[in-house]
């Protein structure tokens, strides 16, 4: 405790020693003069007119047309990066150490009326060296490469009704977004859990492409339609395909104000057997054979009172017999899901407060994959609500996995979190 103590003193004095202004604000806010808040109730949370600015293409609804595109502006170019301090004790052991979390290179905006793109790239992170002998290789790299999004939109096909998305994305299944989550160690349980043989994994954004729209009644769709391999060649000839659907009731989208409810199911196909010696096609693709099909389906529902936003999700999971390693005549089921409540407040939401509960539940012959999860954290922004681009992030999380012989986790992190 004597050394979770000094660091936090001394990254508290780093964070008060700060300036009150930084000079580098996101790219969208950069662009049309705004405030962060404009569109995120605290980054990296969206309101609801950042949710409808997102769903219309990054345009402001009713300015098509109007709106600069990239080609007469300063590159579109934002960055984030996440460094701090981690604690961990679980039955194994404890450690300690200062990380890096993350790094990434944002690049979106219009290209031409109602057309528009999204770039997300993570590039590469090498765990420092140990010693002067300088880099390891890159043998454990804690951060690799990749192209998290790269999409093209295409919006107002027909005006608000039907918008179309190409390219690897964030579908719209994610009734809550894992990507724009407060929380930096603590993932949603239930969107990462992987089931026996299978490579589908619920949390990963897709290839393919998605239509989506909204109506004035508050009702929402998404429908699409995708490998369902993440970002590797596809191992099959079939495609999956998604459908969400939800309503809003009152004053707003339910992301900050008025209530949503939704539905939201996924039908896959993969072959149970590993792929990887057949016979690779030009484009890196597989011949998987004798597929065989699993979905998820569920409900959610997002509701909003003055600065309070509660989510919950409950999900069901059912994989075909044959990704069940250990009990072939059965079905692999599940279920999970999480309950999230956010608090933004305190100088127009520089505080924000939120405690997280997490679960998965599997049969008994997985034990990890039956997890129980309590989270909290605290952000509190700096500088002025022009400009607020850092991020002072406390995180605990205790954690349980298994079912008779719990393994038990504590995970705390103090961290600062940039966006410029």
């Amino acid at each position: 405790m004597k050394k979770i103590s000094a660091i936090v003193i001394i990254l508290a004095f780093i964070i008060l020693s700060l300036p009150n202004q930084s000079q580098a604000i996101p790219a969208f806010a950069r662009k049309y003069g705004f405030n962060c808040n404009m569109c995120h109730t605290a980054y990296t949370k969206l309101n609801d007119f950042g949710q409808r600015y997102r769903d219309n293409g990054y345009q402001i609804p009713g300015q098509e047309g109007k709106e600069k595109n990239v080609f007469d502006l300063a590159s579109p170019i934002a960055m984030r990066l996440t460094l701090g301090y981690d604690y961990y004790d679980g039955d194994q052991g404890s450690a300690s150490g200062f990380n890096l979390y993350g790094f990434d290179f944002l690049a979106a905006g219009v290209l031409h009326k109602n057309i528009s793109f999204l770039l997300i790239y993570t590039p590469r992170i090498d765990e420092p060296a140990g010693d002067y002998t300088g880099s390891n290789e890159g043998t454990n790299p804690s951060q690799l490469a990749g192209l998290e999004s790269v999409s093209l939109i295409f919006s107002n096909i027909v005006q608000d009704a039907l918008n179309i998305r190409v390219g690897r994305f964030e579908p719209s299944y994610h009734a809550f977004s894992s990507k724009r989550t407060y929380y930096l160690f603590q993932p949603y349980e239930i969107y990462t859990l992987t089931t026996p043989a299978g490579s589908y994994v619920f949390d990963d954004n897709q290839i393919g492409i998605e239509a989506t729209g909204h109506f004035r009644s508050g009702f929402k769709y998404g429908l699409g339609i995708v490998n369902g391999n993440g970002a590797n060649p596809d191992n099959n000839s079939n495609k999956d395909v998604y459908c969400n659907l939800s309503k809003s009731f009152g004053a707003g989208d339910g992301q900050s104000a008025g209530q949503r409810l939704g539905v939201f199911g996924y039908y896959g196909w993969q072959p149970p057997a590993d792929t990887a010696m057949a016979a690779a096609m030009p484009n890196g693709a597989v011949e998987g054979k004798n597929s065989k099909s699993f979905y998820r389906y569920g409900l959610s529902g997002s509701f909003n009172y003055s600065t309070l936003n509660l989510q919950l999700l409950y999900m069901q999971g059912v994989d075909d017999k044959a990704f069940n390693s250990l009990n072939p005549d059965k079905n692999y089921e599940y279920s999970g899901g999480l309950a999230e409540l956010d608090y933004a407040g305190l100088l127009d939401n520089r505080l924000v407060a939120s405690v997280l509960y997490n679960w998965t539940s599997s049969p008994a012959e997985y034990p990890l994959n039956q997890i129980s999860a309590y989270s909290v954290l605290a952000r509190y922004y700096l500088g002025d609500w022009s400009a607020v681009n850092v991020a002072a992030h406390a995180e605990f999380t205790y954690r349980e996995t298994g079912k008779d012989n719990k393994i038990k986790e504590n995970i705390f992190l103090l961290a600062l979190d940039f966006a410029f």
